[in-house]
């Protein structure tokens, strides 16, 4: 069940390589990240779970760009070509502008990059279709429910073709029945268009049904404790990217009962 790397053979989509962030202000430091190493592969998906604090968004933060590490690197695949890789961010609030309609906010990053012709505003609609949103797409915020509008949140990460996708617990306010709908299609996305998805989750049934590998980190300053290659064989229950039949498959509960008591040891040596 554990290792420390991916097994598909093929360059990463990212690398970290001994991370590090500590802050300091000049009197006050304060060591979040110790030392984290990891890949992420095209159309594979690695969820992280940790002790609350111990650093997840500092870490998705460091990897995006928008903080600089104070050791350690984040190194990128983009196929040798001299360019930044296209990264898809995505928060647990949807943060859609209250006075657009669900396209115009789709189109927010396209007309950002001055992409606002007819093939720009069809792959809008084409999204939003296929993510169950089809008849939706001149509605405003205010009138659709919160799953309808992570909906629209995910089309507009998705619209503009992102290599790594970096999620931040998106799905956490959601109801049940409704996660699992958008559970699912996210996987089907990124494994049928080749996609990486790095998940940052508290949520362990979440991480054992989306994930290929799921990462386990201790408490600050927060290392790997532990990483899980994730095989649940649905078989004739359903596909891989059914999250339903994710959590029927066998092998599930042992996944997550091994990773919470993996959360369980971290608590008690921090206490």
């Amino acid at each position: 069940m554990i290792m420390s790397g991916s097994a598909t053979g093929t360059a990463p989509k990212l690398s970290a390589r001994n991370l590090a962030m500590t802050f300091d202000d000049g009197t006050t430091r304060v060591p979040v990240i110790g030392d984290v190493s990891f890949d992420l592969h095209a159309g594979e998906i690695v969820a992280i779970v940790g002790p609350s604090g111990c650093g997840k968004t500092t870490m998705l933060n460091v990897i995006s760009g928008l903080l600089a590490p104070t050791g350690g690197e984040v190194a990128w695949n983009v196929e040798m070509a001299h360019r930044r890789p296209r990264i898809g961010y995505m928060l647990q609030k949807d943060l859609l502008f209250p006075w657009r309609t669900a396209k115009a906010n789709v189109m927010l990053g396209m007309e950002i990059r001055r992409n606002t012709g007819a093939e720009a505003h069809n792959k809008a609609r084409a999204l939003l279709d296929q993510l169950g949103l089809h008849g939706f797409a001149d509605h405003y915020p205010s009138t659709l429910s919160g799953g309808m509008r992570q909906r629209v949140a995910l089309a507009r990460t998705l619209i503009h073709d992102p290599e790594v996708l970096l999620f931040d617990e998106p799905f956490a306010a959601l109801d049940f029945q409704t996660k699992l709908l958008i559970e699912s299609d996210t996987v089907r996305l990124v494994r049928s268009e080749g996609r990486a998805l790095l998940l940052i989750t508290h949520d362990i049934e979440e991480a054992v049904s989306m994930a290929d590998r799921v990462i386990v980190l201790t408490g600050r300053p927060t290392r790997i404790r532990s990483t899980y290659t994730i095989d649940l064989h649905p078989g004739a229950a359903g596909d891989r990217n059914d999250m339903i039949a994710a959590r029927e498959a066998p092998g599930f509960s042992a996944y997550v009962k091994q990773i919470w008591r993996d959360l369980d040891v971290g608590r008690e040596r921090a206490a």
